[in-house]
């Protein structure tokens, strides 16, 4: 396993890994309750063994940023085949510029200066403006996810490229 600076892999899970539509065979229906709620998920059981193996090449630390929070731990790892991983609290509503997305702001405290690739269907330029102007957030870069489709292999290349490319500079 290669060894980097602390680099995260965020996670989304409505959207990315819960795609609003079955975009593929593999894709498996799944109820669950959360909250007193009933959900219905999509999940590709195979993305749980692409983002270990992701993982284990990259050195990078997966983690949870989603609404679901905790609840991705029980929910979803398990019928993916990821086991519990770190979460991002994202609890709140803290004041935020107009047309950032509620889980940018907590993602921006929680890296405290860590690289990160994230994975997420819901962000536009306000949110990487903000990103990017925050004294806590480094290096990072946002894969979009189209929530059609959920997460594929070209969003998995992406990141690997980009990780790839961050650890060859470190080397340097």
């Amino acid at each position: 396993m290669a060894v980097m600076d602390g680099t995260l892999l965020l996670l989304d899970v409505d959207g990315v890994l819960n795609p609003v539509r079955r975009s593929s065979p593999r894709f498996r229906r799944f109820e669950c309750v959360a909250e007193g709620e009933w959900f219905r998920l999509l999940l590709d059981p195979r993305h749980g063994a692409k983002l270990t193996a992701l993982r284990r090449e990259t050195g990078a630390t997966l983690t949870w940023a989603t609404t679901w929070g905790e609840r991705a731990n029980t929910e979803i790892g398990p019928r993916i085949g990821l086991p519990p991983l770190p979460v991002i609290p994202i609890d709140g509503d803290p004041p935020r510029p107009p047309g950032v997305n509620l889980k940018t702001w907590h993602v921006a405290e929680y890296v405290r200066g860590r690289p990160f690739v994230w994975f997420d269907d819901d962000l536009g330029p306000a949110d990487l403006e903000f990103l990017h102007g925050h004294p806590g957030v480094g290096e990072f870069l946002v894969v979009a996810v189209d929530p059609r489709d959920g997460l594929g292999d070209a969003h998995l290349d992406a990141a690997r490229r980009w990780l790839t490319a961050r650890r060859r500079q470190a080397a340097r």
